[in-house]
């Protein structure tokens, strides 16, 4: 029910904005269609038992050891998918990434309704100790956080290159009926040679608060601090 005045708009106002509405609701077919197209994607390839390392739950840096914890292992239960943000932090990126930071600052603060319907980890090439210590530093109680800097796993996904160097990435794997885990979907910032940052923009709220506006995102670059 839309309770707006209308009758204090200008008739150029009242024409642009129901333009706008018209164009808003095309825009979510559009999403609708392309979640479609999907989930239903055919499996895609079984991919290998990687192994991460893990620190203690609550990230303090205690007498817990660390443990060896495998990629299937991520899943908590049967018919449960996982999701794994690729944090750019580690090897050749020696400082974590600022944009990575903001979208994982908002993961933390809704991964208990995440929780209930699917597995979620953030996995970087960052040492367990500096990554449990910029966690802590950043008030990540609520995460799964894995180094994987001793396997190819980010490598192989497309999140880092030959030289170390590190790339934001998104994946998402399944687990079918023998146990195997196959990877399901990723998706990256660059989605062509002329469209980059712009990717995996639905992941933050950020950028839509910013569109809401009328300057805009503009150049705006997210920073560890303000």
């Amino acid at each position: 029910m839309r309770h707006t005045n209308l009758a204090a708009e200008p008739a150029e106002y009242t024409s642009a904005r129901e333009e706008l509405r018209q164009a808003e609701i095309e825009l979510m077919r559009q999403r609708e269609r392309v979640a479609d197209l999907r989930r239903t994607l055919p499996p895609g390839p079984v991919v290998d038992d990687y192994e991460f390392e893990e620190g203690p739950a609550d990230l303090d840096a205690g007498d817990e050891p660390v443990r060896t914890v495998r990629l299937g292992e991520l899943f908590t239960g049967p018919g449960r998918d996982l999701v794994i943000y690729h944090l750019m932090y580690g090897k050749r990126q020696t400082e974590p990434c600022p944009m990575c930071t903001m979208w994982i600052d908002g993961f933390n603060g809704v991964a208990r309704h995440v929780a209930q319907n699917a597995d979620f980890a953030v996995v970087a090439a960052a040492g367990l100790s500096d990554l449990r210590a910029y966690a802590r530093h950043r008030q990540w109680t609520n995460l799964r956080l894995l180094s994987a800097g001793a396997s190819t796993f980010k490598y192989d996904l497309g999140s880092e290159d030959a030289d170390g160097n590190q790339d934001s990435t998104v994946s998402v794997f399944t687990r079918d009926g023998s146990g195997a885990v196959r990877h399901f979907y990723s998706a990256h910032p660059r989605l062509a040679d002329d469209i980059d940052q712009r990717g995996i923009d639905l992941l933050s709220p950020v950028w839509h608060l910013l569109d809401l506006t009328p300057r805009g995102r503009g150049d705006w670059f997210a920073a560890l601090d303000y």
